[in-house]
């Protein structure tokens, strides 16, 4: 059964791409530098030749970049009073447009070194929010230079220019006098749905989300939109990101982080993270900043040893955002402004080179850049520094069928990840044989990303699904999924799909193995598509000595099948055979393990060759299902037992329990479900976490 549900949640965001860029004209810029490291500012065009996959291109575009390094006179941090356009027209150096609004153009700026001041106040306190600013306002009245042109960018709930290029130093300090400190702070501690790791006091801090994995694409997302704006100059950019750490939460945001390291790798923009902490030396058991902790974390050293891990992890990101696009990232220091002085000192002058490529094919793949000097003297005596490469562009609105198809299977391969549209996905497996395992793909999309359009009296959309399956050993492909699931609602329905996701639900069968699985979905009106990369484990449960069992699905949905609002096939074989399916409703996993207070937690498990009774020739089976706050047990249902197979499954028990959450405080806890073989004297405690919101 291949099909998809309409899930009632929270919705988490509606992402936008405002700014779109189709020109073909590829620009290079490059540095090129004596021995002594000094620029050379000398070079004509006959000097320099650029290749693009090893063919050599026709220049049509050679600008010498020449940037002064003098300080500007020091002015009071306080601006003056405001100017008109035509006074702001006067202070402006020549050749810089004046604009009356915060909007970016495609401006052409000569000779000017373009810095870009971006404040994610959704990732920072109020107290970092300040440093971030003092930092900004320090380097505009003391540092900035005759070359230096800067814009002002921020994301709260959404991302924003707030001031355009400029080089009037009376308008960036009078819209940084206007940011709104303290506002925006909602993701600012993104991984914090409960107490601290090691916490045994039950205590619960809720989220203000259900997915914390979208919440860190969203920041990740932010940076990409602003690099998409910022591709519109020609010039080199540095982006300085203000924040307070970026920790990912596992796997999940790999794809949205190769995603904004390439989208800035494409618009020649640099990112120069600035930890507007500063220089961090926390006490054992905390500061003023955060409640305090409780139970015995304090005393065992675990809160202080997760706290240094929480900060190196925030911190690592920091670095791979700078390290793959060629800035740097400013850590553990309490001068802020050191790491706008940074970016500042390492764009000196350069060249820009611009081609118009032979190659008119718009696949998304990677194009290798290579620029040489010509003349074994200059070859000799001069370093060049340039990209080396760039992803060609991809334009949906113009596929062909043959287009589309290839488009989603090159999607698979391709090094450049898509994010435009976010997914969660979650990987079981239940054995069906004694060396096979069906394996439920389940995924999740936020319906405010999905569009919709009116045919036949319904809101319609279709949907591609591709997903590729190797095994992690040898890279050889072990199986696959591809459907095409066309969505009908009605206008009830897509009202109130902003606040509903849609979830995908597949399957295939595998041997015993460690696997990486693909997976790639493309909604249809748009072209807006995502991929999800992860690594999964089948055991070989014939070897095992423990008890055997399938993975422990967590739901609060069981939708009748016919319900469904798209089905690629209706196999009733596989609708009778199917684990998760019981009297025409599908219990549907929760992937994001997160419930409601008004909801039923279901648990859902199988336990494979269990022993006989010596006496009864029948298996003997309990279990119950515990709730964990910490040391503290919660919740503990009543004990279920089992001393029959499920019938037409040979060696196969099932377990079902339902947990009303109506009572259950909300807060974080662990999910643990007690299976005892008493035949076989043998036991097992598989552990989920969960979070129940108010």
């Amino acid at each position: 059964m291949k099909s998809l549900f309409l899930l009632l949640a929270a919705s988490l965001f509606a992402q936008e791409v405002t700014f779109k860029v189709e020109s073909k004209l590829v620009i290079v810029n490059v540095s090129v530098k004596d021995r002594s490291g000094k620029p050379i500012t000398t070079l004509k065009s006959e000097d320099i030749e650029i290749y693009e996959d090893g063919v050599k291109q026709k220049l049509a575009v050679f600008e010498l970049e020449q940037l002064s390094n003098d300080l500007l006179a020091p002015v009071a941090a306080t601006p003056s009073a405001p100017v008109t356009l035509e006074e702001r027209a006067e202070r402006i150096p020549a050749g810089q447009a004046v604009t009356a609004a915060a909007t970016i153009a495609p401006v052409r700026h000569q000779d000017k070194r373009l810095v870009a001041l971006f404040f994610d106040f959704s990732n920072m306190p109020q107290a970092d929010q300040l440093r971030a600013k003092d930092a900004a306002v320090d380097f505009i009245t003391k540092q900035m230079t005759a070359s230096d042109l800067v814009s002002i960018m921020a994301y709260g709930n959404r991302f924003d220019v707030l001031e355009d290029f400029t080089a009037d130093r009376d308008r960036l300090l009078s819209r940084l006098q206007k940011l709104a400190i303290g506002e925006g702070t909602g993701l600012a501690d993104v991984a914090a749905t409960g107490a601290d790791e090691g916490d045994d006091s039950g205590t619960f801090v809720a989220d203000d989300s259900e997915f914390n994995v979208f919440n860190t694409d969203r920041k990740l997302t932010a940076l990409e939109d602003a690099t998409k704006k910022l591709a519109a100059y020609p010039e080199k950019k540095a982006l300085i990101y203000f924040s307070s750490g970026l920790s990912l939460t596992g796997i999940e945001n790999q794809s949205q982080l190769r995603a904004t390291v390439n989208s800035a790798v494409r618009a020649n923009v640099s990112f120069y993270p600035v930890d507007a902490r500063g220089l961090i030396a926390a006490s054992p058991v905390g500061d003023a900043s955060q409640t305090s902790g409780r139970g015995t974390g304090a005393f065992t050293g675990t809160t202080q040893a997760n706290r240094r891990s929480s900060t190196n992890s925030s911190q690592d990101t920091l670095y791979t955002l700078a390290s793959d696009t060629g800035g740097k990232a400013l850590i553990d220091s309490n001068d802020l402004a050191l790491g706008i002085r940074q970016a500042q000192q390492d764009i000196s002058s350069y060249y820009i080179l611009g081609y118009y490529s032979s190659n008119a094919a718009e696949d998304g793949k990677f194009r290798k850049i290579q620029v040489k000097l010509v003349g074994k003297e200059l070859q000799a005596s001069a370093k060049v520094d340039f990209r080396n490469g760039y992803y060609a562009s991809k334009v949906f609105s113009k596929f062909t069928t043959s287009d589309k198809e290839r488009q989603l299977e090159e999607a698979l391969t391709l090094g450049d990840p898509v994010s435009e549209m976010p997914l969660a996905l979650e990987v079981d497996y239940f054995r069906v044989a004694q060396n096979r395992y069906l394996v439920p793909i389940s995924v999740k999309i936020p319906g405010s990303v999905v569009a919709l359009a009116k045919k036949g009296g319904k809101q319609n959309t279709d949907f591609d699904f591709i997903g590729q399956v190797r095994d992690a050993t040898n890279g050889r492909l072990a199986g696959g999924v591809r459907d095409n699931i066309t969505v009908k609602l009605s206008d009830a329905d897509a009202s109130q799909l902003e606040h509903r996701h849609l979830q995908y639900d597949a399957g295939l069968t595998l041997p015993p193995g460690k696997y990486n699985l693909r997976f790639l979905a493309r909604e249809n009106q748009t072209g807006k598509m995502g991929t999800f990369e992860t690594n999964f484990v089948i055991p070989d449960l014939t070897t095992s000595k423990d008890l055997r069992m399938s993975s422990v699905i967590l739901s609060s949905q069981k939708e009748d099948v016919k319900a469904a609002v798209g089905s690629a096939d209706n196999d009733k074989r596989a609708l009778a055979n199917h684990p998760l399916i019981q009297n025409g409703q599908k219990t549907v996993p929760s992937i994001t393990r997160v419930f409601r207070k008004d909801q039923t937690l279901y648990v859902y498990f199988e336990v494979y060759d269990p022993a006989a009774d010596a006496t009864s020739k029948t298996p003997s089976l309990s279990a119950q299902v515990d709730l964990l706050q910490g040391a503290r047990k919660a919740f503990s249902s009543m004990p279920a037992r089992q001393e029959k197979l499920t019938p037409n499954r040979p060696g196969v028990t099932a377990f079902s329990f339902q947990v009303p959450l109506a009572k259950i405080a909300a807060g974080q806890y662990t999910a643990q479900v007690n299976v005892i073989d008493e035949a076989g004297k043998r036991f097992a405690f598989p552990r989920n976490a969960i979070v129940v919101l108010p």
